[in-house]
């Protein structure tokens, strides 16, 4: 009887191990969103109208949607969204390029945005080159104090007059949410975005892995922008699908 509840408690040991290494997340396999299946559809040059750039600042050409970088500015898409999915890749041209995708910016925001300048609402999503460091420490030199308020990996924050609570990890202002692992690539390689938003709450999934994020997003609701911050960059594949 003795070895009988020996060998029971032995096998109960081994399944129990065995259930908790396949619970273990990180050996799952990572899922990507590719922007396929029922209800997902591509935006290209039709989808999007001008805010405050020059005439050659966004072109479409090649299945690729190709910025300037100037003016700053955006460009927005023709209609408004308020639950959804969206997945773009992107890919900055030179070290220390800025850009970022708006959600929720409001026709306010937009209405009469002088060239040189950024909506003053919606929540961005931001896209910055690693090399944007170094750039920003030669700019401001013994000035640029440690540690920054922007990561190079996927930071989710409000602008102007918007309003958001941002997920953890935070920025030393505690108004960005900062991304948990630091997977974006340098220029020249394509990186993959894929960005929810439902019922006030924004979350961004950096090259398949969720990184930052935030609820209670005031307003909810708007478009959603493209951003041309004073360096070349590409998107491509940009894919959207409306929820309800």
């Amino acid at each position: 009887m003795t070895i009988f509840f020996r060998l029971l408690a032995s096998l109960f040991l081994a399944l129990a191990s065995g259930a908790a290494f396949a619970a273990d997340p990180t050996d799952l396999p990572k899922a990507t969103i590719d922007g396929t299946g029922p209800g997902w559809r591509e935006l290209f040059k039709d989808d999007f109208v001008p805010v405050n750039g020059d005439d050659d600042t966004w072109t479409f050409a090649d299945g690729l949607i190709r910025c300037k970088g100037l003016p700053v500015g955006v460009m927005r898409t023709a209609k408004q969204y308020t639950n959804f999915e969206l997945v773009a890749q992107w890919k900055h041209l030179e070290s220390g390029g800025n850009s970022g995708i708006f959600v929720w910016a409001t026709e306010e925001a937009l209405k009469d945005l002088p060239k040189g300048k950024l909506p003053p609402g919606g929540i961005e999503v931001q896209i910055l080159d690693h090399g944007y460091i170094k750039k920003y420490e030669e700019r401001l030199g013994d000035k640029a104090k440690k540690p920054y308020f922007f990561s190079t990996n996927g930071d989710v924050f409000p602008v102007g007059k918007s309003t958001m609570t941002p997920f953890p990890p935070l920025s030393p202002t505690g108004q960005r949410s900062f991304p948990r692992k630091e997977l974006s690539k340098g220029h020249g390689e394509w990186n993959h975005y894929y960005v929810r938003g439902i019922n006030g709450e924004v979350r961004l999934w950096v090259n398949g892995e969720e990184v930052s994020g935030g609820t209670d997003c005031k307003p909810a609701s708007g478009y959603l922008c493209l951003e041309s911050e004073g360096a070349p960059i590409e998107f491509k594949h940009i894919r959207i699908r409306e929820l309800p």
